[in-house]
């Protein structure tokens, strides 16, 4: 068992460290993909793009078997056993409705839209922070951008 001088000396090490050297967790690295149109040819690459669509922070254009086009926000999917029990949701840009295609509906998935959040990090906003105090600039405040 510690003794209470043990655990006095833990903890006054604990306060004392860097805290960018304590809280380390890795990152996910954000692909680039807006402008993307891949290849959908089997099952596995079916479930992969829409998976990355799903993820992506901007609006797709789907391409469907019978040659039905729709562009919007894949906000949600719903993967099953088979691609014909399996379905995006999409909130095409030009309507307020909510759309279902099923993945066995779908021949073409293209990255149309602007990805909303590539470079809006933390890392690029501590940057953008440093910058403005190197420059001089009192009260510094990081204002979201606009998105259109």
């Amino acid at each position: 068992m510690a003794t209470d001088q043990q655990e006095a000396a833990k903890l006054a090490q604990l306060t004392h460290e860097n805290p960018d050297e304590i809280e380390v967790a890795a990152g996910r690295e954000r692909e680039q993909l807006e402008g993307w149109i891949p290849e959908m040819a089997s099952e596995t690459e079916v479930r992969e793009v829409l998976e990355k669509a799903f993820d992506y922070r901007g609006d797709v254009t789907v391409t469907k078997k019978d040659g039905a086009v729709l562009e919007g926000y894949l906000f949600d999917r719903r993967s099953a056993a088979t691609l014909t029990d399996s379905y995006v949701r999409i909130i095409p840009s030009k309507a307020q409705t909510k759309v279902n295609v099923a993945y066995a509906e779908i021949a073409r998935v293209a990255f149309t839209g602007r990805d909303t959040a590539a470079g809006r990090t933390f890392e690029a906003w501590v940057k953008k922070y440093w910058e403005k105090k190197a420059a001089g600039e009192r009260n510094i405040q990081i204002e979201p951008e606009r998105l259109e």
